[in-house]
C-alpha cells in the first residue's frame, strides 16, 4: 500500500517512515503543503497522512483542496491540537480521521488498517482469496496454511491483488503503486517480483497460474479451484467471449469495459449525492452542498472521457448535461425540486443503460475507425495541471497498449523526459510556472528533443491559439473533452507518418 506522508518535522517523519516501512507501506514524504498537493494530486496513493501545521499550505486548507478536486483517497489528520474545535474543523474539512501528537505508533497503525479496510472491496481485517489468507496486522501470508516467506516487495504485490481481487493491474499501475516516486524500476522488476510470487505460492500447493496474465493488460489473482468458496466462474474479473470477427481493438474495447463498469457504476453515487443538495435543508449546509456538487462537475467530467473510450454515445450525452448543470464556472447549478427530480430521472436512465451494457458489440460508424493496440508498447508522456484529466487520460489510452506518463508539475520536465524517453509528447496549454507553448519552444530548440512529435491538448478551442501552437512546431491540436478513439488515433497515425518519412 502506498502512503503520501506530508510533515515538517524531520524527526516525526523519519520515525513514521521507519514505522510504515517495517509494516510493508511504501512512502512518498514530502515537507509543505504546495508540495503534499503536487504529489498527491500525480500519483496514486491508498492513504495519506497530512499534519495540520504544514507551511505554504496548512493541512486544514490542503485537505479542503483535495475534496474539493474529487479526490476520495482517505485522509489522516496528525495535530498536536487536542481541542474539539480543531478535531471538528478537520473531520469538516474532509479528513477520515483525527490523531492527536504525541500519539501511539500502534493506535496509528489500526487506525490505518481501518481507513483502508473502509476504502476497499474487502471490510474484513483478514484478506483472504480462496486458500490464501494476508493478515494486515502481522504481515503475515500463508496459502493452505503454509506459511509463505515472502520479502517486502512480494508481499506488497500481494496484498494489492487481494485488496482489489477485480482489478487487472498493469505493469505500470503495479509500478506507481509498489515504488516511490522517487524510483524508476523497469518493467522486468515487475514480471521478476510476480515470478518469484508465483514459485513460492507453486511450493505452496496453488496453481501456477494463481497470479493469472491478461496479455497486453496485466494481472490479477485467479480464483482457487480448489478452495470451497472459490467464484463458480474461476475469474474475478469477468472477460466475455468474443466473436473470432471481432476487431482486436473491440476486444481490448470489452476486456477493459469488464474491469472498469463496476466503478463507474459506483461513481454514479456522487450525481445522487450531490442532487440531493438542490434542495437545502439544515441537514445539507451550503459548504457541503458545494463540495458535493463541485465533485459531482468533476466526476462528469471524467466519465464524459471514459465512456467516449467506448463509444458509449448516449450515456455521454446524459453525462454531459449533468456535467452542465453541476458546473459552477457558469452558475448553471439548479436548486428547485423540478430540476432535481429531472436530474434523478436521468441518474436512473444511465445507470439503467450501463447495467444493461454487457459487452461492446456495436460501435456503428466509429467501428472501422478503431485503432489497433500497440505491439510495441508506445511511450507517451502528458503534461496537465488538471488532475482529473491527469487521472483519466490513462485509462482511456488504456485499450490500446499505451505506456503513459503523466506529471502535473513543469518544474520536472526535463527529469522525467528522461527517465521516459518517451514516442510523444502531450501538453497542455494552461500550467502552473511555465505554459504549454514555453515547453514546445524549449524541446524544439534542444538537439537531443527536437524531432518529438508533440500534440496539444487544450479546452483552449479559438484558431489563434491553434495557429499559434503549429507556429512553435506543434505536430498536432485536439480540444477537450476528447474521446480516447480519437486520442488513440491521432497518436497512431501520426507516429505511422513521421515512420513513413523516416524509413
Amino acid at each position: 500500500m502506498k502512503i503520501l506522508l506530508a510533515d515538517p518535522d524531520e524527526t516525526t517523519s523519519d520515525r513514521l517512515t521507519r514505522n510504515l516501512a517495517t509494516h510493508r507501506y511504501v512512502v512518498d514524504r514530502v515537507r509543505d503543503g504546495e508540495t503534499g498537493w503536487i504529489y498527491g494530486s500525480t500519483f496514486d496513493y491508498d492513504l495519506m497522512l497530512l499534519d495540520l501545521m504544514l507551511p505554504k499550505l496548512d493541512g486544514i486548507s490542503l485537505c479542503q483542496r483535495f475534496r474539493a478536486e474529487g479526490y476520495t483517497t482517505p485522509i489522516l489528520l496528525l495535530s498536536d491540537q487536542d481541542s474539539i474545535t480543531a478535531k471538528v474543523r478537520g473531520l469538516d474539512a474532509g479528513a477520515d480521521d483525527y490523531i492527536v501528537k504525541p500519539f501511539d505508533l500502534t493506535e496509528l497503525n489500526a487506525r490505518m488498517r481501518a481507513l483502508l479496510r473502509r476504502s476497499s472491496a474487502n471490510p474484513f481485517p483478514l484478506l483472504i482469496w480462496g486458500n490464501l489468507l494476508l493478515n494486515p496486522s502481522s504481515c503475515e501470508v500463508s496459502y493452505d496454511n503454509q506459511t509463505l516467506s515472502l520479502t517486502t516487495k512480494e508481499y506488497e504485490l500481494l496484498e494489492l491483488f487481494m485488496r482489489e481481487t477485480q482489478h487487472v493491474f498493469s505493469t505500470e499501475e503495479i509500478l506507481g503503486r509498489l515504488w516511490t516516486s522517487e524510483e524508476f524500476p523497469s518493467e522486468a522488476t515487475v514480471r521478476s517480483h510476480i515470478r518469484r510470487v508465483r514459485q513460492k505460492l507453486a511450493k505452496a500447493g496453488a496453481p501456477t497460474d494463481f497470479i493469472a496474465t491478461v496479455h497486453g493488460r496485466g494481472y490479477y489473482l485467479k480464483a482457487d479451484p480448489g478452495a470451497e468458496d472459490a467464484p463458480q466462474d474461476g475469474s474475478p474479473v469477468p472477460l466475455p467471449t468474443q466473436k473470432s470477427s471481432f476487431n482486436p481493438s473491440l476486444k481490448f474495447l470489452n476486456e477493459t469495459w469488464s474491469s472498469q463498469k463496476p466503478a463507474i457504476l459506483s461513481s454514479l453515487s456522487v450525481f445522487e449525492a450531490a442532487i440531493a443538495t438542490l434542495t437545502p435543508t439544515p441537514e445539507t449546509p451550503t459548504p457541503t452542498a458545494a463540495s458535493l456538487q463541485g465533485q459531482a462537475h468533476h466526476t462528469a467530467r471524467h466519465l464524459v472521457g471514459i465512456l467516449g473510450t467506448f463509444g458509449l454515445t448516449q450515456a455521454m450525452a446524459i453525462v454531459r448535461q449533468l456535467e452542465q448543470a453541476f458546473n459552477p464556472a457558469q452558475s448553471t447549478v439548479q436548486s428547485d425540486l423540478a430540476d432535481a427530480t429531472m436530474l434523478t430521472e436521468q441518474i436512473h436512465t444511465l445507470r439503467q443503460s450501463l447495467q444493461d451494457q454487457q459487452e461492446i458489440t456495436d460501435l456503428g460508424a466509429i467501428a472501422p475507425s478503431l485503432p489497433h493496440p500497440t505491439d510495441q508498447g508506445t511511450k507517451v508522456m502528458i503534461v496537465d495541471a488538471d488532475p482529473i484529466w491527469l487521472q483519466a487520460l490513462p485509462k482511456l489510452l488504456q485499450p490500446w497498449g499505451f505506456k503513459v506518463t503523466t506529471l502535473a508539475n513543469p518544474q520536472e520536465f526535463w527529469l522525467i523526459l528522461e527517465a521516459v524517453n518517451p514516442d510523444m509528447l502531450i501538453l497542455d496549454i494552461q500550467l502552473p510556472v511555465t505554459n504549454g507553448f514555453e515547453l514546445c519552444q524549449a524541446v524544439r530548440s534542444n538537439p537531443h528533443w527536437h524531432r518529438l512529435p508533440i500534440l496539444f491538448l487544450s479546452s483552449l478551442t479559438d484558431q489563434a491559439t491553434q495557429n499559434h501552437a503549429f507556429t512553435l512546431g506543434a505536430d498536432d491540436y485536439l480540444c477537450k473533452p476528447i474521446l480516447g478513439i480519437d486520442l488513440a488515433n491521432r497518436i497512431l497515425n501520426r507516429l505511422q507518418r513521421i515512420k513513413a518519412w523516416t524509413s
